[in-house]
């Protein structure tokens, strides 16, 4: 194989003012961007999914019914009216469900927009179990009840006022207070 001779410093030069005068390459404008109001009509035309729901759907209905039901999806009506939403409930909940639709319409229409979600529609099944959130361990220790602050303080009586008296009710209080 021949190898292409070098070019010589002239010729390198005129290839580096022809590379320096082109302009960069712009970057593809950002696909959000464009598909943002297209989302916008089909939310607008077909509402938003369930997926607005589900996120949400503990603070709609509470911890308990949340965790045994679960929203499937949103069905418009065909003459424009109110939507119905599927909710997935696990067995005996669906008449509790029955008895408390119109408050969770109600919490719906403050979610959604006034008469989005009109009727519940229920179906027995299976429900996805959600993540509950975890509980957060209190770091703060409980203080201690009246009885062991004076104990602690009445075996620190004979101690001189300082620094190094509170330094010990400090650490008896950390003391009585962790049972390990």
């Amino acid at each position: 194989m021949r190898r292409r001779p070098l070019p010589t410093a002239e010729e390198a030069l005129e290839i580096l003012k022809r590379r320096r005068t082109r302009p960069q390459r712009r970057p593809p404008p950002p696909a959000g961007k464009s598909l943002a109001p297209l989302i916008k009509k089909l939310d607008e035309k077909f509402g938003q999914g369930p997926a607005v729901l589900k996120a949400r759907w503990r603070e709609i209905v509470g911890e308990t019914l949340a965790r045994r039901t679960e929203p499937v999806r949103v069905i418009k009506s065909r003459t424009g009216e109110g939507g119905t939403l599927e909710l997935r409930v696990d067995g005996p909940v669906a008449s509790l469900i029955q008895h408390q639709a119109p408050q969770i319409t109600q919490r719906l229409d403050m979610l959604l927009g006034k008469g989005v979600v009109t009727k519940l529609r229920i179906v027995q099944g299976p429900v996805k179990a959600s993540a509950a959130p975890a509980a957060v361990p209190s770091r703060r220790k409980p203080p201690l009840d009246a009885a062991q602050e004076r104990d602690l303080a009445d075996s620190l009586a004979d101690q001189p006022e300082g620094g190094l008296k509170d330094a010990l009710l400090k650490l008896g209080r950390g003391v009585l207070r962790d049972p390990r």
